[in-house]
């Protein structure tokens, strides 16, 4: 504990340089402003400002993208609150009593409520990352190529069967993830796959290109092709300075506790996002309001905002500690954060904390220093996020375009690049019009070389013997996890046909 202490007050010493300052607040400061928009969200903040930190120096860049993880995070709830459009899935169970309280004139008592759930969340499972992250790094040493193949197994699983209501779907795009991985150099036979003669995919596409390409373009595609067909929502006044009153702060205080505590075990496992803890914390606030003598969920109650947004921060929070200690991304948005490391030639892990140990350290220390600047930003100057709601979508989505593009091309000089970002965005396009989750794609590109390279170390080392996928322990728990997750969710599932049916 004490060493913990002393390499997090050396990061904090590393962060807090005024330069190091500005990119915290610049970082939440974009990515609040992007995840403010509707349709867009933090993975999509994460995605479109991942190019702008190129020219940084890995300190800095991951200093600001600690603001920007956060940032869009807080941003996606704005647009759940004021005009009933979640900026991502994980703010969908804030929109059922956020709106509601705007629609009755405490828009600012919401937007509050959800600024300090988020604060409240993100700096409980920041703290737990800051002490037990090194000890989950240390476990992971113990991992061997079956071990890291069957966690890749469950993130894909589990990814496919939660994102969508429908298996198949999720798994089609999982699929599709895996397809773009396999393009480029096999890294064991050298061999080139699915190339299609071109050296400029001898590489691979990037992960920059696929992230924009499937987000940001696609999300323009979709908006474009709908454009006259849904109805314009009208924006709600905000009001002045959002406030709460000590009666409303103190309603709302176990409410964020509780939904601390449903979204910090789900972030360290491969669920894929925010979305089943934040509907969990909210269907546990529903339950505990149908036990008053004055019910208050359907007109707007504080406590049905309250804990989805501190659910949906400490998963993000405990997501982190995941991705840093095991290398394991558990939602699209730490997928990309993956991608962001691994463009500094960093692979976290365990070994992250012995060979970057300081970048790591000053990463978690600015990620509290984070969450401080966006209560910051957020609890003042709300009524300005949504003046940004008032831009025209035409010149709105067609500025992200000119972003999306100028961004992929600054990183590689490269107009093939350029038309697979058009053709990605295509497909980003498809996947939204058939309804198929754009997360398990993310998932199964960041993943799986990893499950591949794994899967045939595993099998040169027993020399084609599939029973060493299952040899150790730690395999064997990870499957079994695996399995009654599904269970878990296929009954969850079948219990809600059985009371749609009724």
């Amino acid at each position: 504990m004490g060493d913990q202490i002393a390499d997090l007050m050396t990061g904090f010493g590393h962060a807090l340089t005024p330069m190091n300052l500005v990119w915290v607040f610049v970082g939440c400061l974009l990515g609040t402003a992007v995840g403010v928009l509707p349709g867009l969200g933090s993975s999509m903040a994460v995605a479109l400002l991942l190019p702008v930190t190129f020219s940084l120096d890995p300190t800095a860049a991951f200093i600001m993208f600690a603001g920007i993880y956060y940032g869009g995070l807080f941003g996606d709830s704005t647009t759940a609150i004021l005009l009933n459009t979640p900026g991502a899935s994980s703010a969908i169970a804030s929109t059922f009593e956020g709106h509601r309280m705007a629609k009755r004139g405490r828009g600012p008592q919401a937007l509050a409520t959800s600024a300090i759930g988020a604060f409240v969340g993100g700096i409980i499972a920041t703290t737990l990352i800051a002490f037990f992250a090194p000890a989950m790094a240390q476990l992971a040493t113990v991992f061997g190529p079956a071990e890291y193949f069957a966690l890749a197994i469950v993130a894909f699983i589990a990814t496919a069967a939660v994102v969508s209501d429908s298996a198949i779907k999720g798994v089609a795009a999982l699929a599709i993830g895996l397809a773009l991985a396999l393009i480029g150099i096999d890294g064991i036979s050298g061999a080139s796959r699915f190339t299609f003669g071109l050296p400029s995919l001898l590489d691979g596409i990037d992960i920059v290109v696929i992230t924009v390409g499937l987000l940001a373009v696609g999300e323009v595609l979709w908006v474009a092709s709908r454009i006259h067909k849904d109805p314009v929502p009208t924006a709600l006044t905000v009001g002045r300075r959002p406030y709460l009153s000590k009666s409303e702060f103190r309603e709302a205080m176990p409410a964020w506790l509780r939904g601390t505590a449903w979204g910090l075990p789900f972030g360290a496992i491969p669920a894929g996002g925010s979305e089943i803890p934040t509907f969990l914390a909210y269907g546990t606030e529903r339950r505990l309001d149908q036990r008053r003598r004055d019910p208050q969920f359907g007109k707007g109650a504080i406590r049905g905002l309250a804990a989805p947004e501190s659910a949906a921060n400490a998963t993000a929070g405990t997501a982190m500690g995941s991705l840093l200690a095991l290398g394991l991304p558990t939602s699209a948005t730490a997928a990309i954060m993956l991608a962001a490391f691994q463009q500094y030639g960093m692979q976290p892990g365990p070994l992250l904390f012995t060979r970057n140990g300081d970048l790591v350290w000053a990463l978690l220390a600015s990620l509290f220093i984070g969450m401080v600047v966006l209560l910051i930003i957020n609890l003042p100057f709300a009524p300005i996020w949504a003046k940004l709601l008032d831009i025209p979508k035409h010149y709105l989505y067609a500025g992200i375009s000119v972003f999306a593009c100028l961004g992929v091309y600054a990183a590689s000089s490269s107009v093939v690049d350029l038309v697979l970002l058009v053709l990605l965005g295509l497909l980003g396009f498809v996947l939204r019009r058939f309804g198929m989750p754009l997360a398990p794609v993310l998932i199964g590109v960041i993943l799986g070389p990893l499950a591949e390279t794994s899967l045939r170390r595993t099998l040169a080392i027993s020399e084609g013997d599939p029973s060493a996928l299952f040899a150790s322990g730690i395999t064997l728990s990870l499957y079994g996890l695996l399995a009654v997750g599904i269970i878990w969710v296929a009954v969850q599932k079948l219990r809600t046909r059985a009371k749609v049916d009724i």
